[in-house]
């Protein structure tokens, strides 16, 4: 009966070869189309789950909705008994020798499996702290770019400031030299106005020396010796009243 359900399940997969040419076809303009170009899922730090060391779990869930629970195993024993049975595999000294080589490969696995994994795991966190250090270094040396970057751009732009303000300062300058030299040009224009006042004035005080010595010259000239005797002798009359008048005023 295992052998008849073997036979009919070969002659439906071989039935279904268009089928499998489809997934193929399907899987061929999956790879060549843009979702190739899609970033790939990190791979998984844990493998799946597995029955009996070789089996994966996958297997017997699908199995499961068609066969039940034992269908796996029914289906996996009817295949190892087809095969003995048409002897498409005999059992000979080498199964033997496989068997033993697979059961020290088991015993090995099962013995220092979990210390070399152990040890692997501990290699590759080693190569991943490697590498976040250097990830971080890098990081880190981006940042400080970055900064300096900013840093560069906001001392460009006080630049600018600098330059308006030199440019002020400048135009300070210039506006300080002309009105200093407004301002000398103002005190000269100011002395030779003041040179041009007193040369008048000066002109006027000498014609007003001059008219007035002219003035005394002709009153002097005008003047007879009888005048000049008698006026000096009224002079000495006038000083003797005011003796006396100041002499009587100190006795009271």
């Amino acid at each position: 009966m295992l052998s008849r359900l073997v036979l009919v399940s070969g002659h439906t997969l071989k039935n279904s070869g268009s089928f499998g040419a489809c997934l193929v076809q399907a899987s061929r303009s999956f790879h060549q189309s843009s979702q190739s170009l899609a970033p790939v899922p990190p791979l998984p730090e844990k493998g799946g789950k597995v029955r009996h060391g070789i089996f994966p779990e996958e297997l017997f869930t699908l199995l499961y909705p068609k066969t039940g629970v034992t269908g796996p195993y029914m289906l996996g024993t009817g295949l190892l008994l087809y095969m003995l049975s048409k002897e498409i595999y005999v059992i000979n000294h080498e199964t033997f020798a496989a068997a033993s080589i697979g059961a020290v490969i088991i015993y090995g696995i099962k013995k220092f499996g979990p210390s070399v994994a152990a040890f692997a795991d501990k290699i590759n966190e080693d190569k991943v702290t490697e590498a976040q250090e250097v990830k971080d270094q890098a990081m880190g040396s981006l940042a400080q770019g970055i900064e300096d970057e900013k840093k560069e751009q906001w001392r460009v732009e006080g630049r600018h400031m600098l330059f308006d303000a030199k440019r002020n300062n400048v135009a300070m300058l210039l506006e300080t030299n002309y009105r200093e030299r407004l301002h000398m040009v103002t005190n000269e224009v100011k002395k030779r106005l003041d040179y041009q006042v007193e040369l008048q004035n000066l002109h006027r005080r000498m014609e007003q020396e001059h008219m007035v010595n002219w003035v005394e010259q002709s009153v002097i000239k005008s003047i007879t010796p009888q005048q000049e005797k008698e006026s000096i002798a009224k002079c000495i009359a006038d000083l003797k009243v005011q003796a006396k008048t100041t002499q009587a005023r100190a006795t009271v």
